[in-house]
């Protein structure tokens, strides 16, 4: 039987300190990651919003630009989650995603410069990304850098 009470847990944490991270977590959106994580973000929406666009009305004008767009934006979305998750397997998984991702803008880029024929439309990864401002070849890169940086000692 209960008293009736509601029981309470008392902690030695300050209510505006933020939780102490696991051993072994990394926090990967502090500082310049957040801005890593906010550009990743407009970029998921950007490519996931253009590709589903052009898939459901035009996908046989060009179906490789548009397939290729979806690619990047489902790697956007996973590169932001593993941001947001944080910790080392976390952090690991975006140094692949990124690395594949900078291999794939790399590749599309070329190939748009060498056989324009190929792509009747443009991908987000088309010419390094230039209808993007340059993001797409800018930000795998700099996550690489911010994600090794954030490397636990």
């Amino acid at each position: 039987m209960t008293s009736g009470r509601a029981e309470t847990t008392v902690t030695d944490q300050e209510p505006d300190q933020e939780p102490e991270q696991k051993p072994g977590g990394t926090r990967l959106i502090g500082g310049p990651g957040l801005l890593l994580v906010w550009l990743y973000g407009v970029m998921v929406v950007g490519a996931v919003s253009r590709s589903v666009y052009q898939i459901a009305t035009e996908f046989d004008r060009a179906p490789l630009a548009y397939s290729l767009s979806a690619i990047a934006g489902v790697v956007y979305g996973f590169i932001t989650y593993t941001l947001v998750r944080g910790g080392e397997t976390a952090r690991r998984a975006a140094l692949v995603c990124c690395a594949a991702e900078l291999a794939g803008v790399l590749t599309v880029g070329t190939w748009t410069l060498v056989d324009p024929s190929a792509f009747p439309d443009a991908t987000v990864w088309s010419d390094y990304g230039m209808g993007y401002l340059f993001i797409p070849v800018l930000l795998p890169l700099t996550a690489l850098y911010w994600l090794r940086k954030a490397r636990p000692a």
